[in-house]
C-alpha cells in the first residue's frame, strides 16, 4: 500500500480529533496486520470503489467515543449508546471528507460510500482479503485506531497494452 494512500488519512484525523477532543493526538504505533480486525470499542466502516479500492475503518474505545459525543451534542446526552454510535459515524464522515478532498486534489477518482457501523458479521470477513495498516492513535481520552486497506488500480501510460486493431 502506497503511503501516498495513507498519509492523508494520517493528516486528516489527526486535526478532526484534536478539534473533537481538545487535546493532542500522537500516533502511539503503526504496524501490518494480516489477519482479521478486531473492533476495540465503537466502529465505523468506510469503503471505496474506483481507482483507488478498500476500505477504512475508524475505532474509537468507548471513553474516547463519548467524549467526542458530549463534544457534539454541548449537552447532557438523552441516550449515551446511540449518542455515541452518531458520533462515531460522523468522526468518520469529516476524516473521510477530509482525506478524500486531498486524494481528489492528487487527482485519484473513486466513490467514498456512507460511513456505516461495523457488524459482527462485517468485522469477521474483514482484514481475510487483504493486508491492511493499523495506526494507533493516543489521547486524552482513549485510543482511536484506523485500520486501513488500499489498492490504487490505474495504471501507468507506459504499462498499458495497446488494442491491435483487427
Amino acid at each position: 500500500m502506497k503511503m501516498q494512500l495513507i498519509q492523508p488519512f494520517i493528516n486528516a484525523i489527526d486535526a478532526v480529533l484534536a478539534e473533537t477532543l481538545g487535546g493532542p493526538v500522537t500516533i502511539a504505533d503503526m504496524s501490518m496486520e494480516e489477519e482479521g480486525y478486531r473492533k476495540k470499542g465503537v466502529a465505523a466502516l468506510i469503503t471505496f470503489k474506483g481507482e483507488i479500492e478498500g476500505r477504512v475503518i475508524l475505532d474509537m474505545q468507548p471513553t474516547a467515543a463519548l467524549k467526542v459525543a458530549h463534544t457534539m451534542a454541548g449537552e447532557d446526552l438523552a441516550d449515551p449508546d446511540q449518542a455515541v454510535r452518531e458520533a462515531v459515524r460522523e468522526i468518520a464522515n469529516m476524516v473521510i471528507g477530509n482525506a478524500v478532498t486531498l486524494l481528489n486534489d492528487r487527482g485519484y477518482s473513486f466513490k467514498v460510500f456512507t460511513p456505516e457501523l461495523l457488524s459482527e458479521e462485517q468485522q469477521a470477513a474483514v482484514g481475510a482479503e487483504s493486508e491492511a495498516t493499523l495506526l494507533s492513535f493516543s489521547t486524552e481520552h482513549g485510543s482511536v485506531f484506523m485500520n486501513i486497506s488500499m489498492r490504487y488500480f490505474r495504471r501507468r501510460s507506459r504499462e498499458r497494452v495497446p488494442a491491435l486493431a483487427t
